[in-house]
């Protein structure tokens, strides 16, 4: 029988653990060691990050942003509905009201064209998703959010190295947050990264990172007193997983042209479903392909169970995500009760295929065979 195939597998590189060693030969590994400053360089000087501080997880980069908009309880924050809970949570423990934007018709990305009837007085802030890694509409998230005064923090978790019309999502937003956890394209197991692109954010940031204190400009002998000075929490990583991160980040390159080679594959075997309804992956003419992620649509949700089941037979490991946060138990209530139809029929139909960096060319080759054979005999 053939060795299973799961859905992912975090990728080891060959650099990571003498990374981590030199970090604690060093003497200093908790946050803010040399492979933190080399990240942070990296992202500010290559990618036009104004300001980048790497972060115990995405999640915790959201919480950031949401302290640093100053979201308070009554506010609103336009969400979209398909998307991971740390999107809405983030602005939900500062009080925040979220408004669940759908998705649309070509891909799970917000609906631009519904934003500007979301938003009132109380609106603070937007919050695109790049699902995928495809960007969102961007040109038009940034024309709406100019002419009512809002904030807009990308989601970039699944982002890293993809574009808008040529420029980099993350640097787009006045904030963005990215995603290191192992099942995106580079990990350091957890860890994220907030990108302050409006730098009036800049200085309390860094602060608010360090519990409220003035800890990193004293020991840069900024300051002259090590003060509680703001609210915060505890957001850097170790140094440990800043090391492990910066093995990654030398390897990019590598990784992306691998991942974007496995996803172009999957298209070109799968294309053919196209015809009998199945949605595949859709990239407008402004988004590029960062090889994050390829999934179907499946025409119903009885036959993508059915998918799975079919696949799961066969030793092949298939998921899907998410539930529509507008319909979860926590926030069903709270929602204004509009319906959200492609948001609901992506929670119904979507299905992720196994992506990552050594999925051998036979393994995917097995994955497209029994996803075609799954529909042949339908």
């Amino acid at each position: 029988m053939d060795a299973p195939i799961p859905f992912n597998k975090p990728y080891f590189s060959g650099n990571e653990t003498r990374y981590i060693e030199q970090a604690v030969r060093s003497g200093k590994i908790s946050g803010d060691g040399q492979f933190t400053q080399r990240a942070h360089t990296y992202f500010e000087q290559e990618w036009g990050f104004g300001k980048a501080l790497l972060t115990t997880s995405c999640t915790d980069a959201l919480e950031m942003a949401a302290l640093l908009l100053d979201i308070q309880p009554g506010d609103e924050v336009i969400v979209p509905a398909f998307t991971f809970v740390s999107t809405a949570n983030a602005f939900v423990l500062r009080g925040a009201k979220i408004v669940f934007a759908d998705s649309t018709a070509l891909n799970p990305n917000l609906d631009v064209g519904a934003l500007e009837a979301l938003i009132t007085p109380r609106t603070r802030a937007v919050v695109p998703v790049h699902y995928a890694g495809i960007a969102c509409d961007m040109g038009a998230v940034l024309a709406t959010a100019q002419r009512h005064g809002l904030a807009v923090v990308e989601d970039a978790a699944h982002a890293i190295d993809s574009f808008y019309d040529g420029r980099r999502l993350g640097t787009l937003g006045a904030l963005a947050a990215f995603s290191f956890h192992e099942t995106k394209n580079i990990i350091a197991g957890e860890g994220g990264l907030l990108a302050l692109n409006d730098l009036q954010f800049a200085r309390r940031a860094e602060i608010i990172r360090e519990k409220g204190t003035t800890r990193s400009a004293f020991f840069r002998g900024e300051a002259t007193e090590y003060d509680w000075v703001d609210v915060g929490s505890s957001f850097l990583p170790s140094e440990l997983t800043a090391a492990y991160l910066w093995a990654q980040i030398e390897n990019l390159a590598d990784i992306q042209r691998q991942r974007i080679a496995l996803w172009d594959r999957y298209y070109a075997a799968l294309a053919p479903l196209g015809a009998l309804g199945v949605g595949l992956p859709a990239l407008p003419a402004y988004a590029t392909n960062n090889g994050h992620l390829f999934y179907l649509v499946c025409r119903d949700r009885a036959e993508r169970a059915a998918l799975i089941a079919h696949l799961g037979q066969r030793g092949i490991l298939a998921v899907f995500h998410y539930r529509a946060l507008h319909r979860s138990p926590y926030y069903a209530a709270r929602h204004d009760g509009r319906p959200l139809p492609w948001a609901e029929h992506y929670t119904e139909c979507l299905v992720r295929l196994p992506l990552f960096y050594e999925l051998s060319a036979a393994d995917q080759q097995r994955v497209a065979a029994a996803v075609l054979d799954f529909y042949h005999r339908r």
